[in-house]
């Protein structure tokens, strides 16, 4: 059964920089895209950034030069190192692992919430 698993959220002042991390577990993910989304309250879920498996990044606009994601195979994790916060970078941030023809397959993280205070 495959999980993942996020962790590093928290309240953070206008600013300030926090990491976040989602570890998969059930099988291997080498091969797959991981990334992350976030969805604000009555906001729909928007990608914020993702790594192919050659570790190519791609970032929402609204974030390039602020976040860094990088993934670390042998351990099934992918991270995202936020700077730079600002309060429109509040809502909860979702892990994202998909791979296949199609995709054939995608998992999500439950969730880790991301509020910025200004």
């Amino acid at each position: 059964q495959v999980q993942l698993v996020e962790s590093g959220g928290g309240l953070v002042q206008a600013g300030g920089s926090l990491r976040l991390s989602c570890a998969a577990s059930g099988s291997t993910f080498s091969a797959s895209t991981m990334g992350w989304y976030r969805q604000a309250p009555g906001k729909q879920r928007e990608l914020v950034a993702n790594i192919g498996s050659s570790g190519r990044p791609n970032y929402a606009d609204s974030v390039k030069g602020r976040f860094t994601i990088s993934r670390d195979n042998a351990k099934n994790t992918v991270y995202l190192q936020m700077n730079s916060l600002k309060p429109e970078d509040t809502a909860v941030y979702y892990c994202n692992v998909w791979g296949g023809l199609g995709p054939s397959y995608t998992y999500w993280g439950q969730g880790t919430q991301v509020t910025v205070s200004s």
